[in-house]
């Protein structure tokens, strides 16, 4: 299976990212199956079922969110009826969404995405996300009644992002570590067989503050006092993400590599 994720979309910029470059990948790298991370799509701060459906519109299969995913009061309401929209599943389970799902790709292969939430240096108090993994993947096994299994891992530690890619490593396809908006240099086969990143990085302007015009951000840098709402910047966007290629046998990944297009970075894959 031939899967692309795309990291964090931040605002209308990063929108027209994907809505700009999914359509050529899809047909570029003969793609099975697009995973979007979707949490900053709406004005840097959320996302809404209009954008979600813009989305998939272009050819993205699945949005996950993570901190975020909450801000626009309107996914409370549509998010159990949106099962292409994943929330991480280690929040509180009374919340509406789902965190995990079993999606079709391509030529009916089955894949299993899973939208988990870090614990180090991140506002929100969750659940276990080694202990909610591993009861996820109890009930699925890779390349017996799954296809790809792939695990959007939303944090900011780095450490803890690849803690988690060792814990799972020969048990999923793929991980890709999401929230820093920068993408790292770290992409790899892991010796059992996953695919590892530990951030993909965002979909924005690059020449920015994570996404967010340079000045509402530095004020809250130098003097300490933020008195500038936060905006999105609105120069060209780069879009970035990692594409994994799996075994059809195994599920396990064969190749992996970034993607890059676009905007301030120097291109790849």
């Amino acid at each position: 299976m031939r899967i692309l994720f795309c990291g964090d979309v931040v605002g209308r910029t990063g929108r027209k990212a994907i809505t700009d470059y999914i359509p050529t990948l899809r047909k570029e790298l003969d793609l099975d199956f697009v995973i979007v991370n979707g949490e900053n799509s709406a004005s840097g701060f959320g996302i809404t079922e209009k954008i979600c459906d813009s989305f998939v519109k272009v050819g993205v299969d699945v949005i996950t969110g993570g901190d975020h995913i909450f801000d626009q009061k309107e996914v409370m309401f549509f998010i159990d009826k949106y099962p292409k929209l994943l929330r991480p599943e280690n929040l509180p389970s009374r919340l509406p969404g789902k965190g995990f799902n079993i999606f079709e790709a391509r030529g009916g292969k089955k894949i299993l995405v899973i939208h988990l939430h870090a614990q180090l240096f991140m506002k929100l108090n969750v659940n276990c996300p080694f202990e909610t993994a591993d009861k996820i993947l109890a009930k699925y096994i890779l390349g017996k009644d799954i296809d790809a299994i792939f695990v959007d891992f939303h944090g900011e530690a780095t450490s803890e992002k690849m803690a988690m890619g060792q814990f799972l490593d020969g048990r999923i396809s793929s991980i890709s570590g999401t929230h820093t908006h920068v993408p790292t240099s770290d992409v790899f086969i892991m010796p059992n067989g996953t695919a590892y990143q530990t951030d993909a990085g965002m979909c924005g302007d690059y020449n920015s503050i994570i996404g967010f015009n340079k000045d509402g951000s530095l004020p809250g840098f130098i003097n300490k006092v933020r008195r500038e709402k936060l905006e999105v910047a609105t120069n060209d966007a780069t879009l970035c993400g990692l594409f994994v290629e799996t075994d059809d046998k195994t599920g396990l990944a064969v190749r992996t590599y970034p993607i890059r297009r676009g905007g301030q970075l120097q291109p790849c894959g």
